[in-house]
C-alpha cells in the first residue's frame, strides 16, 4: 500500500513536507528509528524522537531505581548473573557506560575526542557530580539518578543540584501527593454533596462508585508521575519489593517519608479546597468523626463500621492488602502470560491498577474503607488532628494502628503467596536455598564473593584497576 507524498505516511523517504517533519525524523545515530509519542515538539531531538534513546532512559531508571511497579523490563541484557531469560528487571544494560565515579579524570577531559562517548565535562564538573553522587549514597539512593544524560543541568544552580540528588523521593512524594489528591478529593464532593437538589441526580454528585473510580484514578495518575522513582506509592509495597525483588534497604526510609510527606499535604490542599463546604455542612469550626451523623473525618482518614470487632478491622485491611501486592507482582511478572504478555504489563500497568483498585473498593472498601496504605491514611489522619477534627485517634476502638499495621501484613503475606505458588525468578528468596539466608560459612563466602564480582562487573572495577596498573 502506498500513501500520498504530502502525508506522514509517505513513502517518499526524501519528502521533506511539513507534515513528514512533524510526524517522524530519522537519525543516523540511533540506527534510524523513528521516535513515536503523543507528539513531536522537536523531531530532530534525539531523545524527543527516538526509540533507541528513550529504552537507554528506560535501562538507566532500572539501573538507578530497582525493581518497582512502574518501571518496564526491557530484557536487552542477555547476562546470566542477573537470573534467567524470562526474568530481567534487575539486568543492567550493557549500553549504559561506566559510573563517572568510577573512572579517571582524564578519560573524561575535554581533550579526549576520539571516542564519541566520551564526556566532554570539565574536571571541575565532575568533581561536583561526584559530590552530589556522594550525598546521593548517604541517602541511600543509588549514586546516579535516572536523568538523561543530555538532561544533566544539576550543575547549574543550586536548585537544579537538589533536584537530582532527591529525583526519586521528590517522584514518589508528588505521585502519593496525586493519588491522595484524587482519592480524598473524590471522598469530599460525594460525602458534601450528598443531598443536593441542584446536583444532575437531584441526590448529591456523585455515589460511592464515583470514591472507587476517583482513587483508582489517582493511583493511576500517580504512577506516571512517579515513574523515574519505581512508582511504588505505598510504603507496604515498597517493603514488599525489598523482601521479595531485591530492592535496596538503604532506600526505603527516605521512600517512606517521601510518601508520607505526600499524603500530609494533599490532605491540607484538599482541606483548604473543601473548609466551606465543610463549614456548611458541620457548622463552622466544628470537626467530628464517625460515627457523628454530621461527620467529614472521613474524607482524609478510613473509620471502620461501628459494628465491627478489633480481629473483623485488621482482617478486612488484611485481605485487601494481600490482593493489592499478589495482583501488583502477578502484573509485573514478564514470565506469567496472563499479566498481558511476555513482557508483563509493561505500560499498562497503571492502566491495570486503576482497576485493581476500583475492584478492591467495590468489594472490599466497605467495612474499613479500605486504606491498604500507612501513607494515604496516617499522612491525611494527622493533618485532619492538625486542623482540629476531634476523636482522631480514639474512632473506632482506637483503629488508627490498623491500616499502619495491617498493609505490611497483608503485602507480605500477599508476595509470599504468589513467589511460593507462581513466580520462579531467582530475585525471590524463596527461591534460594534457606530463603537466601547463608547458614554456612562456605555459603556466607561463596555469596560475598558472588556479589563482589557482580558489583565489579556492573561498576567496571576490575577494567578501571587494570588500566591503573
Amino acid at each position: 500500500m502506498s500513501w500520498p507524498s504530502n502525508t506522514a505516511y509517505s513513502d517518499n523517504q526524501d519528502d521533506q513536507s511539513p507534515t513528514k517533519r512533524d510526524f517522524a525524523m530519522k537519525h543516523n545515530n540511533n540506527n534510524n528509528e523513528y521516535g513515536s509519542g503523543p507528539g513531536l515538539i522537536n523531531p530532530r531531538d534525539k531523545f524527543q524522537g527516538s526509540d533507541s534513546a528513550y529504552n537507554d532512559h528506560l535501562d538507566k531508571a532500572v539501573n538507578a531505581v530497582g525493581p518497582g511497579p512502574s518501571l518496564k523490563p526491557t530484557g536487552r541484557s542477555k547476562s546470566p548473573e542477573f537470573g534467567y531469560a524470562e526474568h530481567h528487571e534487575h539486568r543492567r544494560s550493557s549500553t549504559l557506560s561506566p559510573r563517572v565515579g568510577d573512572l579517571d579524570f582524564k578519560e573524561l577531559s575535554p581533550a579526549s575526542t576520539k571516542n564519541t562517548n566520551t564526556s566532554r565535562k570539565s574536571v571541575e564538573e565532575i568533581e561536583h557530580q561526584q559530590n552530589l553522587s556522594s550525598v546521593r549514597t548517604h541517602l541511600g539512593l543509588e549514586r546516579e539518578a535516572p536523568v538523561l544524560d543530555e538532561h544533566d543541568d544539576y550543575l547549574h544552580s543550586r536548585w537544579s543540584a537538589v533536584r537530582y540528588v532527591l529525583r526519586e523521593p521528590l517522584a514518589e512524594f508528588f505521585g502519593t501527593f496525586i493519588m491522595v489528591l484524587f482519592g480524598n478529593g473524590g471522598v469530599a464532593q460525594v460525602l458534601l454533596s450528598a443531598g443536593q437538589q441542584s446536583a444532575p441526580g437531584k441526590d448529591g454528585y456523585g455515589t460511592y462508585q464515583s470514591i472507587n473510580w476517583a482513587w483508582g484514578i489517582g493511583v493511576m495518575l500517580g504512577i506516571y508521575v512517579a515513574g523515574d522513582s519505581g512508582g511504588f506509592l505505598n510504603p507496604a509495597i515498597t517493603f514488599s519489593f525489598c523482601v521479595y525483588r531485591k530492592l535496596p534497604w538503604r532506600r526505603f526510609p527516605i521512600y517512606f517519608v517521601a510518601q508520607f510527606l505526600g499524603g500530609l499535604c494533599a490532605a491540607g490542599v484538599i482541606y483548604i479546597n473543601y473548609i466551606n463546604a465543610i463549614d456548611s455542612v458541620e457548622g463552622h469550626g466544628i470537626r467530628t468523626v464517625p460515627p457523628s451523623p454530621t461527620a467529614t473525618g472521613g474524607i482524609f482518614c478510613t473509620y471502620p463500621q461501628a459494628f465491627l470487632t478489633k480481629a473483623s478491622q485488621f482482617f478486612s485491611e488484611f485481605i485487601a492488602s494481600t490482593i493489592l501486592m499478589l495482583v501488583i507482582f502477578a502484573l509485573k511478572d514478564d514470565s506469567n502470560p496472563g499479566a498481558m504478555g511476555k513482557s508483563g504489563a509493561g505500560p499498562m500497568f497503571p492502566l491495570a491498577l486503576l482497576f485493581l483498585i476500583f475492584g478492591l473498593g467495590a468489594c472490599f472498601g466497605w467495612d474499613t474503607g479500605y486504606a491498604i496504605n500507612l501513607a494515604r491514611d496516617f499522612g491525611p489522619r494527622l493533618m485532619s488532628y492538625a486542623v482540629g477534627y476531634v476523636g482522631v485517634w480514639s474512632a473506632g476502638g482506637y483503629y488508627f494502628w490498623i491500616p499502619m499495621v495491617a498493609p505490611f501484613c497483608g503485602c507480605l503475606f500477599g508476595g509470599l503467596l504468589y513467589d511460593v505458588f507462581v513466580y520462579t525468578g531467582p530475585e525471590s528468596p524463596v527461591n534460594n536455598p534457606w530463603i537466601g539466608i547463608p547458614l554456612t560459612y562456605k555459603a556466607w563466602r561463596r555469596r560475598a564473593a558472588r556479589r563482589g564480582l557482580m558489583k565489579r562487573k556492573e561498576t567496571g572495577g576490575d577494567d578501571v584497576e587494570k588500566g591503573r596498573q
